[in-house]
């Protein structure tokens, strides 16, 4: 999994490509950990470029909102696959992260708006 990522103002997108899986999971953790302890207090995870989650993914997308939460802080979710979206709703996960449709959805939830999205 190739994880990168952007500034818009005081937003921090997250874009991850691959899979997020048992394998992967540790190295986003860390990173999403590093930046939290950094003092970011918004991120958005673009999913665009994902193409499959496990639980152990899941496991550190609530462990970076509970840790943001204490901060602060605040993470959403955009550009879920079909396939990724199913398993967000089965694990009840879309009734706890805000995930948007579009990349520009989820940077209005923190006030950013910019030119459109064009991230590959």
């Amino acid at each position: 999994m190739e994880i990168t990522q952007t500034q818009h103002d005081d937003l921090l997108v997250v874009h991850l490509n691959g899979r997020l899986d048992a394998h992967t999971a540790k190295i986003f953790e860390d990173r999403l950990l590093l930046l939290i302890a950094q003092g970011r207090q918004k991120i958005l995870v673009d999913f665009s470029k994902l193409d499959y989650i496990s639980s152990a993914g899941l496991r550190v997308l609530l462990l970076a909102a509970r840790k943001l939460s204490e901060a602060g802080g605040k993470i959403a979710l955009c550009c879920l696959k079909p396939m990724i979206k199913t398993v967000f709703d089965i694990a009840g996960f879309s009734a706890i992260f805000p995930i948007f449709s579009t990349f520009e959805e989820g940077q209005a939830v923190f006030g950013v708006v910019t030119a459109p999205h064009t991230h590959n």
